[in-house]
């Protein structure tokens, strides 16, 4: 095995016997829904400063 994967495992192990698969689940919605939020603002500001550019 790589140098790597004697360094994952242990903290695979560690992750899935201290979080409950609900909890880990849940977790990784929530930030999925904080990103999708980010990136749709990011968008729309970037749509507003090309009409306010097309504008001049």
């Amino acid at each position: 095995m790589k140098r790597t994967q004697y360094i994952i495992w242990p903290v695979a192990l560690l992750l899935l016997t201290t979080i409950s698969g609900c909890d880990f689940i849940a977790g990784v919605f929530k930030g999925g829904v904080y990103v999708g939020v980010f990136l749709v603002l990011i968008v729309i500001a970037i749509i507003i400063w090309l009409v306010s550019r097309t504008k001049r």
